[in-house]
């Protein structure tokens, strides 16, 4: 286990409201994580724009692609509406690409996935990030935050009320900090795959042929 520099995790939240929950979730889980040892970033949703709408040379595109690529972990925090995720929250998630050239900005990174709702406690947000999480080729850990009637959850200075709630969300950061620390120098091992060699020698093949014909 490699202790060389600290774990760095980039949070990533899924509203813009003024008082954003999932925002204050995501700041408090930060504070937790930064007292294990984890060095911190955050991405700022405004401005960034619908995927597709705008070239990838985007500042906000590129600022999120670049937060990632510098990230070992990540934690994913969104409101559920409608029963889902929300469309910021998408819209984040669809700028990252699987890959930029031969590099991949979010493979072997660890995930944390976390969830406010107005109402009753419930897990489709939190699923679909997992869906997305191995989509995105990640290290989604098993433990979870889903944070029911959260307006009633925080402080007015947005900090988190001693609850079981927030003992959730500390069990959740101690995990992701283990895991990230136990996985990260083990990446390119575990993500060595037979098919990407095989396509790898492919090419090799067909560049050494081509500049034999040249």
């Amino acid at each position: 286990m490699s202790f060389d520099h600290k774990p760095r995790i980039l949070f990533l939240y899924g509203s813009l409201r003024e008082r954003s929950y999932s925002r204050l979730l995501a700041e408090e889980a930060a504070r937790i994580i930064e007292d294990f040892g984890a060095e911190v970033q955050f991405f700022d949703p405004r401005g960034l724009p619908l995927h597709g709408a705008e070239p990838d040379t985007h500042p906000k595109v590129q600022e999120l692609r670049e937060l990632s690529l510098w990230s070992e972990g990540q934690v994913w925090s969104s409101p559920e509406m409608h029963g889902n995720i929300s469309g910021l929250m998408k819209t984040q998630i669809d700028w990252i690409p699987l890959s930029i050239g031969a590099i991949r900005p979010t493979q072997g990174r660890t995930l944390a996935v976390m969830q406010v709702s107005g109402g009753s406690q419930s897990f489709n947000a939190v699923n679909t990030m997992r869906l997305l999480g191995r989509w995105m080729r990640m290290f989604t850990i098993p433990n979870q935050s889903s944070v029911a009637k959260a307006y009633q959850e925080f402080n007015e200075d947005g900090t988190m009320k001693e609850s079981a709630y927030r003992d959730r969300v500390v069990d959740v950061m101690e995990e992701l900090y283990r895991f990230t620390l136990l996985l990260r120098d083990q990446v390119d091992d575990l993500t060595d795959r037979y098919s990407e060699r095989k396509a790898a020698a492919a090419k090799q093949i067909e560049q050494a042929a081509q500049k034999a014909v040249q």
